[in-house]
């Protein structure tokens, strides 16, 4: 095993996978070993002692330190295919960081029932998860593959009357995600229910998830409820 620095990471993986130096067993010369660091899950390119990869971003272009590791992105490199964007623009846009062409890179979204836990997917790697609440026993939401039908900001439900603010439909649009639902006069209910499956089968998100939501997935993104 080829260790020029005896830090106990192979050289071949700190240029191709780390990006830290095979040369120097300290690359943020912060006092920890690179491997420590990454054991421990601390950034390795951060002069600042013990600060996770998930709140650095050493290269200031808008993407974790983590979040470049787990998409294959240099840490060390603002714009890592060079092609004149930096990484965070180009995974905010959904394009992959590692191909100069305009390459999109597929979304997804799982739904975890038993958790009450939603997580959307870039690419296959999980970006972030929200809390939702699903549906209670009597009217359960269903389980298995699907893909988002359609979409309203603000869908009015005739059964129950009231609104449903960021409407993304599934199952042909007999169940769908929205925002905690929002009477007439507008109230809004339910935000102390999220994380409990109280709901006539929809997947309910808190205030701002749900924008979020709308805003990030596109019409044919795949769903799997589970």
């Amino acid at each position: 095993m080829d260790d020029a620095d005896g830090d106990g990471i192979k050289d071949v993986d700190e240029i191709s996978i780390y990006h830290t130096d095979p040369n120097n067993p300290d690359t943020d010369g912060d006092g920890y070993s690179d491997r420590e660091e990454l054991i421990n899950g601390y950034s390795p390119y951060n002069s600042e002692p013990k600060i996770k990869l998930e709140k650095s971003d050493a290269d200031k272009d808008g993407l974790s330190d983590r979040m470049e590791l787990n998409f294959k992105a240099d840490p060390t490199n603002p714009d890592t295919d060079g092609d004149g964007f930096k990484d965070g623009d180009e995974i905010k846009q959904g394009f992959d960081p590692l191909n100069k062409e305009k390459m999109k890179l597929a979304k997804r979204i799982e739904v975890n029932l038993k958790k009450q836990e939603l997580s959307y997917f870039l690419g296959g790697v999980r970006m972030d998860k929200f809390r939702v609440s699903t549906g209670k026993a009597s009217t359960p939401t269903p389980k298995g593959n699907f893909t988002i039908s359609n979409k309203h900001p603000k869908a009015w439900s005739r059964a129950y009357g009231l609104w449903m603010p960021y409407w993304q439909g599934i199952a042909g649009g007999r169940f769908g995600f929205h925002e905690l639902p929002e009477w007439p006069g507008g109230k809004k209910e339910g935000a102390n229910h999220l994380g409990i499956p109280v709901s006539h089968g929809c997947i309910r998100l808190g205030v701002g998830p749900a924008k979020f939501l709308y805003d990030w997935a596109e019409v044919g993104t795949p769903v799997k409820i589970y």
